[in-house]
């Protein structure tokens, strides 16, 4: 299985503290356990930020940076040894393992806290940490904070600021290394599996949410533990509701299906969109949105380098949809000024991408000081046009009504454009045509 190496978490440390200033400390926890029904948890998944930073998997724990700090810049609070819990719930880590496998200078029992944090908030001019996010843990940060400004007429001083972590971390997170590119890649093959083994199965009569089971066979075969997000099958109308969830409808004949869907790898997301017909051969309407998404879709390719700008794909595929919709006669009037009004929207309503990472949408700012912001070498985004025509929109014929299609595939801008990760998967009409036809047993 390709997974981070621990290396590249210390040097991930090293870079966020030689960021952050003298006299400051870094806090950072990890995700709390989420019920689900009564004494029964969610499958647990780490938070970005602090698997960013250590790689460590469990619940219960907290990482502090502490630059210069004598005794080691790298302390993880986590959970005991316990072999009765672990009877029960699974191997823990404890704090030997926090040291010798996750590389953490030293190792306290999160049960010691409350006893050791605010000493080490004594002295120190900065608290970095992402404030407003769990408020439970934010009152616990506030008390120990008291805790050491009742100790000014000890001579303690006490951290006078409060500042967000994220300006520090995400711009590291926002470009990825040799080795998160190498994750990334082997979630996107897995994930582009899963879309062709979907279009495979195809065939009127099923359920989407059979479909969405093809997915997630291929996805574990592949080593991947979740779905990086709620998978997305809507077939027919289904498919003009952009995040649709219930995957509960049946194929029918004639009719498009959309899927959205990526598995994630070692927190590393996938975020994958096909639209193919039910019965493996499109319509003449569905094949003219449908090229005319891939259009966009390949355009935008072209708009993904080293000092374009993050918003020149996305004006791209507005302007190549916005023409294609004039020609097949669902837009009337100048294409400038069509833009200019956004006469699009009520087709193509959403931006052309995100960021994508250990998020599907990703951390990093779009705008910098209110400009777009310029792409670098090793950032990671989607391409997704899309055009849905509403079933109940009165102002196109009949016939084009009801169809939605969304292609997506994952890049990353390399030093002279960018790399298409999901290219493993059917993308042109004769493709998709050609894939599902060779495929009897499936489709039966």
């Amino acid at each position: 299985m390709i997974r981070i190496p621990s290396a590249e978490y210390a040097r991930r440390r090293a870079d966020l503290l030689a960021r952050m200033e003298p006299d400051s400390i870094a806090i950072v926890p990890a995700a709390p356990e989420q019920l689900r029904n009564s004494d029964v948890e969610h499958t647990y998944r780490q938070d970005s930020d602090f698997q960013y930073l250590s790689g460590f998997p469990e619940p219960e724990a907290l990482l502090v940076l502490v630059p210069g700090r004598a005794e080691g810049q790298y302390i993880l609070f986590c959970r005991d040894r316990d072999p009765e819990r672990e009877l029960w719930d699974g191997r823990r880590a404890g704090q030997e393992g926090a040291v010798r496998e996750h590389g953490a200078d030293q190792a306290f029992s999160i049960h010691a806290l409350d006893e050791l944090l605010p000493g080490l908030l004594e002295n120190r001019r900065k608290i970095y940490y992402a404030l407003g996010r769990r408020d439970a843990f934010d009152l616990r940060v506030m008390g120990w904070l008291n805790q050491v400004r009742a100790k000014v007429r000890q001579g303690i001083s006490a951290p006078a600021e409060l500042a967000a972590i994220a300006p520090l971390l995400h711009p590291l997170r926002l470009r990825k290394s040799a080795a998160e590119l190498e994750v990334m890649r082997h979630a996107a093959q897995v994930s582009a599996r899963a879309h062709v083994r979907a279009m495979r199965a195809s065939r009127a009569g099923l359920y989407e949410y059979q479909l969405e089971a093809e997915l997630e066979y291929e996805f574990r075969q592949g080593g991947a533990r979740l779905p990086a997000y709620g998978s997305i099958v809507a077939s027919g109308h289904n498919a003009c509701i952009l995040h649709y969830r219930e995957n509960d409808a049946r194929l029918a004949d004639g009719d498009l299906v959309l899927i959205d869907a990526g598995c994630e790898i070692d927190c590393y997301a996938s975020d994958i969109t096909r639209t193919f017909p039910v019965n493996g051969r499109f319509s003449p309407e569905q094949k003219a949105i449908y090229e005319l998404v891939l259009k966009a879709n390949l355009e935008a390719f072209r708009h993904i380098a080293p000092g374009k700008r993050w918003n020149e794909a996305h004006d791209a595929t507005v302007r190549v949809i916005t023409a294609g919709l004039v020609e097949l006669g669902l837009l009337r009037g100048e294409l400038d000024a069509l833009i200019e009004g956004e006469a699009y929207k009520p087709f193509y309503m959403h931006r052309a991408g995100h960021w994508l990472g250990m998020d599907v949408h990703d951390v990093g700012d779009y705008k910098v000081d209110g400009v777009w912001r310029e792409l670098e070498p090793g950032m990671c985004m989607t391409v997704e046009p899309g055009i849905y025509v509403a079933v109940d929109n009165e102002n196109v014929e009949p016939r084009w009504r009801g169809i939605g299609v969304r292609i997506e595939d994952d890049v990353v801008v390399t030093a002279d454009g960018c790399e298409i990760l999901t290219g493993d998967v059917p993308k042109t009409v004769a493709e998709i045509e050609a894939l599902m036809a060779a495929a009897p047993r499936e489709r039966g």
